[in-house]
């Protein structure tokens, strides 16, 4: 089984989780202030080799009737980007899966409040995203929201 490296994707941070190689726990892991894509991309290399991740999970942020929308489309181009500066620092592909992130950050938010903390409300975000993408693979859900992978 693949361990991931989640991620919520926005345009001023992004939210980085992760969890256990038998998909039972997940964690918040980071949170990276956006700056350009060179460093983000560089980051993320680093954050994905620490956690010894073999795949990225890219939250995708549909619109609320599941259809994807200018945000989406954007999230998918950064995500094509990301997938060559992976390869191109590690030498090798690391697929990239997308799943629905529909009101993962709400749901971060709510876990946040629960919980009396405050911030890092992105990387528990992309911790929800995991989970939910966890759950559904336990279910045998198969909901397919496309996967980049590069040739080696």
């Amino acid at each position: 089984m693949d361990k991931f490296l989640a991620l919520d994707v926005g345009k001023a941070r992004i939210g980085v989780a992760t969890g256990d190689p038998l998909g039972i726990t997940v964690r918040p892991l980071a949170v990276v202030q956006r700056t350009s894509n060179r460093k983000d991309f560089a980051r993320l290399v680093q954050l994905l080799q620490e956690a010894e991740a073999t795949a990225i999970l890219c939250g995708l942020p549909l619109n609320m009737d599941g259809s994807e929308g200018e945000q989406a489309q954007w999230t998918r181009k950064w995500a094509r980007k990301l997938a060559h500066a992976m390869r191109a620092d590690l030498g090798k592909a690391i697929p990239i899966i997308f799943w629905d992130e529909r009101l993962s950050t709400f749901a971060a938010q709510e876990l946040l409040s629960a919980m009396s903390t405050s911030g890092g409300d992105d990387a528990v975000a992309a911790a929800v995203i995991l989970r939910s993408f966890l759950n559904a693979q336990k279910r045998g859900d198969g909901v397919d929201w496309g996967r980049i992978e590069l040739t080696p």
